[in-house]
């Protein structure tokens, strides 16, 4: 079955003190597999570099990596985020996660609210059946 995702975008920052290839890393894994990332180099408040990272999935992509992010995520955060569908989607369908960037990293993906890598998950809402609320609790109940 071909899941209705129209886009996954996933941004993040990487300070001058992390290891930009162990996070590019588990971002991919993440994933499903490796991503081409944009780069921008960034100055920080004290002038340390910070790396804006960012990777635009579509089509065929996009939903490999949804379908990928969802079973990489532990049941306890798929639970979660299946109760409080309505905190995590706008009024245009997007899903917008938040992951610990420092969890993800060492193999255990959570919620996270700083220091986060952002997902944005952007349905083909002609495709949706019983709408976009439905959609996302059934993939993350994994039915």
């Amino acid at each position: 079955m071909k899941l209705p995702i129209a886009s996954v975008e996933v941004t993040y920052l990487i300070h001058a003190t992390e290891d930009e290839r162990k996070v590019e890393a588990a971002v991919g894994r993440l994933l499903g597999g490796a991503q081409a990332f944009e780069r921008e180099a960034l100055d920080g408040h004290f002038g340390n570099q910070i790396v804006r990272t960012r990777a635009h999935l579509t089509g065929d992509a996009a939903a490999s990596a949804f379908r990928h992010l969802v079973t990489s995520l532990p049941p306890g955060v798929r639970g979660a985020l299946a109760r409080e569908l309505g905190a995590y989607v706008d009024e245009h369908s997007a899903l917008y996660l938040r992951l610990d960037k420092q969890r993800l990293v060492s193999g255990s993906p959570e919620l996270g609210t700083t220091d986060a890598v952002r997902v944005k998950v952007k349905p083909r809402l002609h495709a949706l059946k019983g709408g976009a609320l439905e959609f996302y609790a059934r993939e993350l109940e994994g039915r």
